[in-house]
C-alpha cells in the first residue's frame, strides 16, 4: 500500500441509470458557446470558430439535487448542458473513432457565478472563479450508450419554477460531440472517466434561493434542483 502522508481524496462518481454500478470522474472538460444562439445572447459572432474548452472540478459535479447558492457572487445563472462521460482516450483520436470512446450521456447544469466571471474576462483572467467553485454542476446519472444510443438531436430544456429559460435541440450544437472529442484529443491525453460538457442553448439567466431548477433532454431524463 502506499504510504501516503495524507487521506487520499475520495474518488468522485457519478450513479449509472438502471445499475448500481457508479461512474468514477477523471477530468470535466466544458466547451464554451457551442451553441449559435447562445454565442449571440453572450455578445460573441456564432461563426464556426474553433472550438475552446475550460475546465471544472471532478469534485464540483453533484447529483445530490441541491445546488448551495455561492458566497461572493449577487448573479448565478444556470446554463443546462448534456454530459458526454468517456470509457476510452487516447490522443489524436480519429473523428470517425470518436464515438467508440463514449460510455454514455446525462443532464448537468454549469452554475456560473456570472458576475465573478465577467470580472475575469475584463482582466484577462481565467475563469475558474466563476465556473469552477463548489456543486457548480449539478448533475444526473449517466445513461449507458447500450440504452440510449449517441443522442444527436432532440430538444433540450430547463424550467425555473415552472417558467421556460431555455430551449433548444442537441442537432444545433457547432461542434458535434466526436468533433469535440476529436478536437480535445490534439491537446490533452483523454482517459476513461473524462467527462465533457457539450454547451448550452440560449436563455441563460439568474437564479436566486428558493428556486426550483428542472431540466430535461429528450432519452436522457430529467434533472431537478432546488437553489438554497
Amino acid at each position: 500500500m502506499p504510504n501516503h502522508a495524507i487521506s487520499p481524496p475520495p474518488v468522485v462518481a457519478l450513479p449509472i441509470a438502471g445499475t448500481d454500478a457508479t461512474f468514477p470522474v477523471r477530468r470535466v472538460y466544458c466547451i464554451g458557446r457551442n451553441y449559435a444562439a447562445h454565442a449571440i445572447e453572450m455578445g460573441h459572432d456564432p461563426d464556426r470558430e474553433p472550438p475552446f474548452f475550460f475546465q471544472k472540478n471532478p469534485n464540483n459535479l453533484d447529483p445530490s439535487g441541491v445546488f448551495p447558492y455561492p458566497p461572493r457572487s449577487d448573479d448565478v445563472h444556470h446554463e443546462a448542458e448534456m454530459i458526454v462521460a468517456l470509457k476510452a482516450g487516447g490522443t489524436n483520436i480519429p473523428l470517425d473513432q470518436a464515438l467508440d470512446h463514449v460510455f454514455g450521456y446525462g443532464l448537468a447544469l454549469d452554475m456560473t457565478r456570472r458576475d465573478l466571471q465577467g470580472q475575469a474576462k475584463k482582466a484577462g483572467r481565467p475563469w475558474e472563479i466563476g465556473k469552477a467553485f463548489e456543486r457548480s454542476a449539478p448533475c444526473g446519472p449517466i445513461h449507458p450508450v447500450a440504452s440510449v444510443g449517441h443522442p444527436d438531436h432532440g430538444r433540450i430544456e430547463l424550467r425555473v419554477n415552472g417558467a421556460l429559460r431555455q430551449q433548444g435541440d442537441l442537432n444545433q450544437m457547432i461542434w458535434k460531440v466526436p468533433e469535440m472529442i476529436a478536437y480535445l484529443s490534439q491537446y490533452f491525453d483523454l482517459a476513461a472517466g473524462d467527462v465533457i460538457l457539450s454547451g448550452t442553448p440560449s436563455g441563460v439567466g439568474p437564479v436566486a434561493k428558493g428556486d426550483t431548477m428542472e431540466m430535461s433532454i429528450d432519452g436522457l431524463g430529467e434533472l431537478r434542483v432546488q437553489v438554497v
